[in-house]
């Protein structure tokens, strides 16, 4: 019996990767993505991405879209509480058997998930786990996964690179200690093309924001920076 799997969706090139990872895997069949949601903003939390996009995503992928929304600020009880129940709604809405994330190497975050999903029944997956992230990095660019940044640190990585493209010239680019694939949250990203979609998402950079420690890239659809230029 094949493996009903949902995913958990950050918007980002990882959870992007691990899709295109599960959907070349036998006997795996992704039923869905599952996101977190500021529900104060209507957008990907720490990755800042429009809830738009989020579901543009979606439809390019040709998977239903699963969200939780959290408050802002959000605790950890609340966050567990609504997580749990979203999990639950998810798992009646699609009779997933597992759920996978795009974790790479972070021990105490895996230990933390396969704690909390320990009382669910459902197994978990780790498509992109333990792969040197300088390897993947490369495995994504040269199969055609295209990303933009739209979160860095600043204590980690220079502002400039918000908003960059995630290529070749961007890994160039990265100071020494700055993990290729940012899994320290040096960076966050927006994944608009690749193998995983049928379709390319039309993006466009926006404002460059700093807020709350980090600096953002508004990412929007082009579509509505000619809507707001007609107006």
């Amino acid at each position: 019996m094949a493996k009903r799997v949902l995913l958990s969706w950050s918007s980002g090139k990882d959870a992007a990767w691990s899709l295109h990872l599960l959907r070349n895997t036998p006997d795996v069949e992704v039923v869905g993505l599952l996101t977190t949601l500021n529900a104060e903003f209507d957008r990907v939390a720490m990755h800042a991405v429009r809830s738009t996009l989020l579901r543009m995503q979606a439809d390019a992928a040709g998977l239903p879209l699963i969200t939780a929304g959290l408050p802002w600020p959000c605790s950890n009880e609340d966050y567990e509480q609504i997580m749990a129940s979203t999990l639950a709604r998810a798992r009646e809405e699609l009779s997933m058997t597992h759920v996978a994330f795009g974790d790479l190497f972070l021990e105490e975050i895996r230990a933390y998930r396969e704690s909390k999903m320990a009382s669910t029944g459902l197994g978990t997956m780790y498509p992109v786990w333990g792969i040197p992230t300088d390897q993947l990095a490369r495995d994504m660019i040269d199969g055609d996964l295209e990303a933009v940044l739209t979160c860095v640190d600043p204590r980690r990585l220079d502002r400039s690179f918000s908003g960059r493209r995630f290529d070749r010239s961007l890994l160039d680019d990265l100071p020494a200690g700055v993990d290729p694939c940012g899994e320290n949250g040096e960076f966050h990203s927006f994944c608009f093309a690749g193998p995983m979609f049928h379709k390319p998402i039309d993006v466009i950079i926006g404002e460059i924001v700093d807020r709350d420690g980090f600096v953002f890239a508004d990412v929007m659809p082009s579509t509505q920076l000619q809507s707001e230029i007609s107006v």
